[in-house]
């Protein structure tokens, strides 16, 4: 078994989004570790802002099937791949970690360059794997955010209720 993290983020109907995204993870890969839910500024264009998060589970499944369901997850939620890289989204769903595996394949980068470029992903994923070491930096989650320069993207906590009932939808 691996131990898994995956960056959830939407800028279009994003409540209702990550809430599907959480239901059918939950209903694919069981109990889910869940960060706080944080708002950033889209990053490389204009346009809302989104919602993001790093949720955590184990699984036996390989990196290439893990990210084949969170393409179709994706796709349940209309994401369209057919647009420019930094556009606005229904529902992205990153594989950040593999365990402490070191994955360059096409399609699958692991660890995720995300986790050191963008505050909507440290952050939140230092929340919950602080004591965890990034693979390639040797460091953890909890010190890289430390030393994180945070005047370089802002990002803003908020309230936000992520249980689901098993349809994937709010209670």
């Amino acid at each position: 078994m691996a131990r898994v993290y995956i960056g959830i983020g939407s800028n279009i109907d994003r409540e209702r989004n990550i809430r599907f995204a959480m239901g059918r993870l939950r209903a694919e890969y069981g109990p889910l570790l869940a960060s706080r839910v944080y708002e950033s500024d889209p990053v490389g264009f204009q346009g809302d802002r989104f919602l993001n998060l790093v949720i955590g589970f184990d699984t036996s499944d390989s990196p290439r099937a893990v990210t084949r369901a969170l393409h179709l997850i994706e796709d349940q939620c209309n994401r369209t791949r057919d647009g420019a890289r930094y556009s606005s989204r229904t529902l992205d769903l990153d594989l950040l970690l593999y365990g402490d595996e070191k994955i360059r394949q096409p399609g699958i980068d692991i660890p995720r360059d995300d986790i050191l470029l963008h505050a909507f992903v440290l952050r939140p994923l230092s929340e919950i794997a602080g004591t965890h070491r990034h693979p390639s930096d040797g460091r953890t989650f909890a010190r890289l955010w430390a030393e994180f320069d945070k005047t370089r993207q802002k990002i803003w906590l908020v309230p936000f209720d992520i249980s689901v009932d098993d349809n994937g939808i709010g209670q």
